[in-house]
């Protein structure tokens, strides 16, 4: 008798390990809120805008950036603070979505300075700043350390590497990178969205417009140039761009879009 409960017993263990659900596999890297808190108000503006309830949001959620994505210096040694900068920087543009994930992103990997197509940190023709893709860098984000900080350190260009990258995987993730953010944006707005991006496209052609002409290479960059703007410059895109930015608060801010 003594044996049988025994053998239940293992067995009814047996069964809850089994069992129990999976999972997403975490980096476990762990950094302090202070240390975290700290970096935030010294260079990232979005965070140092925002509420005390909502720093406390943005801060749970770079800690959970923080621990599912792994982050690697390249030719160059990383510290806290670009990992902090590096999570904030995903956490931006989906901040008002607290749930997401991105789940096309394994690990950053952080060259020095500008690099090449075939990542060369050295020697001619190294304008990139920042990649995404499939295939060989499926799951992979590379940007330059240099970017990384330039896009916090100066909040006037209405430019940002790594918001642009994260914006770009964004894209990605419903399957089709066409600049239309379809996991983010309600289908009643996709063709004004559309629209529009036509429209500030061809301004840029027509040297019409302050948008980074690097927007009028097709639509995924525009939104992912405009995304910047919006991020970087909010006020001044609502007055020169109101339309867009109607639109882009309901891509990325849509509870406050409803409010309006």
């Amino acid at each position: 008798m003594i044996y049988l409960i025994v053998l239940f017993a293992l067995l009814g263990i047996g069964w809850l390990i089994f069992k129990k659900p999976k999972q997403n596999p975490t980096i476990q890297y762990a950094l302090p809120i202070e240390e975290i808190q700290t970096i935030l108000l010294e260079n990232v503006k979005f965070y140092e805008d925002l509420s005390p309830e909502e720093r406390t949001n943005f801060e749970q959620q770079v800690v959970t950036f923080l621990a599912n994505h792994k982050i690697t210096g390249i030719e160059t040694s990383i510290n806290e603070v670009d990992r902090v900068l590096v999570a904030a920087s995903g956490v931006i543009p989906i901040f008002h979505f607290p749930d997401w994930e991105y789940y096309n992103l394994k690990e950053v990997l952080i060259y020095p300075e500008t690099f090449n197509l075939d990542f060369d940190t050295a020697g001619e023709d190294r304008n990139i700043l920042g990649m995404v893709g499939e295939s060989y860098m499926k799951d992979k984000m590379i940007l330059s350390q240099q970017a990384l900080h330039f896009g916090f350190s100066n909040e006037t260009d209405k430019k940002n590497t790594a918001i642009h990258e994260f914006v770009h995987l964004i894209d990605m993730m419903d399957g089709a990178t066409d600049g239309i953010p379809s996991l983010l944006l309600d289908r009643p707005y996709v063709l004004p969205w559309l629209n529009l991006m036509e429209q500030k496209i061809e301004e840029i052609y027509e040297n019409r417009s302050d948008i980074n002409p690097y927007g009028s290479t097709n639509r995924t960059e525009f939104f992912a140039v405009a995304s910047e703007y919006f991020f970087e410059r909010p006020n001044l895109l609502r007055k020169k761009h109101p339309e867009l930015f109607e639109l882009l608060q309901k891509v990325f801010r849509p509870r406050d879009s409803d409010d309006n």
